[in-house]
């Protein structure tokens, strides 16, 4: 879930600009000021800005195939996203749509979606993309790094992945070399979450040696729910700062307690009923969010439980239409209001909703209207079950978009990361 991936203001940072960009910091700083920092909410927000001034995502967890298909992308498809790991839009080039306009408030998911961009240009061919991106763990890669992207990349870009996260550590780019995904906040806390089940009795990734649902449904029984269970589980599922390493804000954490309390659960059965969903409700042959989550890893042996950029017969696809795509280090609301009326069908909000206020939904909204063409669709995510725009926007807003319930509640049941409460799709009606 992931707060970085949205809200409000500053300049724009395009992949062909060469103004200065703005830090991530001041943009989440600037995103955190709809609550004051003398309330408790004020204080938690501006933590949870200072947790994520890093690489957070090394992998995006909305379910490319249900955004695809709820926004009924085509070759004519004009589409507007967050970038988070920067997998959502490379994913969507697989359809060859018009143009894909991606923004970030983190300028580590910047410099990662540019270095995918890069590398679909310059690396000779997809069994690198593959070893770069898909294994991610090879010592060649650093080679290929040296031989065909660091030449090729922007010197803000350049300077990311030369950089370190601690002065005693490697190279970000290094991280290639070791398991990329075991990297960034979301890959340390689920390795962590291996580890602390370990310690507990328990080794979660056993779920993976199941070969049917019913298998997955009997190894996750005895193998995942038990340490839901545990005092450790109860106690650290209830504390927001714990849960901000999943990319959960206090503003998502707060539906997340509201939904276990009208469900009169506790938390840690919210979280295991997600859990659940995850690793049972589909075939783990291809659902690549429960390798990442169980096995910490691609299917790198049959290449069938990966995403789709990574798959070989898109990738002449999405290689060439790597330059139908523009990167700024921007909020989604100050992106729109430089984009022309009506020049987007596609949008793309990931959970960035959640936590938004209402003045700051009614300001992205009004340029969602602006920029919708007739027909347009948007897709977004909830921690929680139900939509936030109908209690917060102004009706004359939403007056011409249609959503329908029972198409949302099929979205839902179909995503294969299983952690959102809701897939929301409206529909611009002419």
């Amino acid at each position: 879930m992931n707060f970085t991936r949205s809200l409000t203001s500053q300049t724009a940072d395009s992949l062909n600009t060469s103004t200065a960009t703005p830090s991530t910091q001041n943009l989440l700083d600037n995103a955190v000021h709809n609550t004051s920092i003398f309330s408790l909410k004020g204080l938690q927000n501006r933590l949870f800005a200072r947790w994520f001034n890093r690489l957070v995502y090394p992998q995006i967890w909305e379910d490319p195939e249900v955004d695809i298909a709820a926004l009924n992308l085509n070759a004519h498809s004009r589409i507007f996203t967050i970038s988070s790991g920067g997998c959502n839009a490379l994913n969507y080039l697989s359809v060859q749509p018009e143009h894909i306009t991606v923004v970030d408030l983190n300028e580590a998911h910047i410099a990662l979606i540019r270095l995918k961009l890069a590398a679909l240009k310059h690396l000779p061919d997809f069994e690198a993309f593959f070893d770069f991106f898909g294994r991610a763990n090879l010592p060649k890669n650093i080679d290929h790094y040296h031989a065909y992207l660091k030449p090729n990349l922007d010197s803000q870009t350049l300077a990311y992945w030369e950089g370190k996260e601690r002065v005693w550590g490697k190279k970000r780019i290094e991280f290639f070399t070791d398991g990329f995904y075991n990297h960034g906040l979301l890959g340390q806390f689920i390795g962590l979450i291996h580890w602390t089940s370990r310690q507990l009795g328990y080794d979660i990734s056993k779920v993976m040696q199941a070969r049917t649902l019913a298998e997955q449904t009997r190894l996750f029984d005895e193998h995942v729910a038990p340490v839901f269970e545990t005092r450790l589980i109860k106690f650290l599922s209830n504390r927001p700062v714990v849960l901000y390493s999943l990319g959960i804000p206090p503003a998502q954490f707060n539906e997340m307690v509201e939904q276990s309390n009208q469900q009169n659960q506790g938390m840690h059965l919210l979280l295991q009923t997600r859990a659940r969903r995850l690793a049972c409700q589909f075939d783990l042959k291809t659902n690549y969010f429960a390798w990442q989550a169980f096995n910490r890893q691609y299917d790198i042996e049959h290449l069938q439980a990966v995403p789709r950029y990574l798959q070989a017969p898109h990738f002449k696809a999405v290689s060439q239409g790597q330059s139908n795509v523009e990167v700024f280090h921007q909020s989604m609301t100050e992106r729109l209001k430089a984009m022309p009326a009506q020049s987007l069908n596609a949008y793309l909000f990931l959970d960035a909703q959640d936590w938004m206020d209402a003045q700051q939904l009614t300001e992205l909204w009004q340029e969602v209207n602006r920029t919708a063409q007739p027909n347009a669709r948007v897709v977004f995510r909830t921690a929680g079950i139900t939509s936030p725009l109908e209690e917060n926007l102004p009706s004359a807003l939403l007056s011409h978009w249609r959503t329908d319930t029972n198409i949302n509640h099929e979205f839902t049941e179909q995503d294969r990361s299983g952690i959102y409460g809701g897939v929301h799709v409206y529909v611009h009606a002419q």
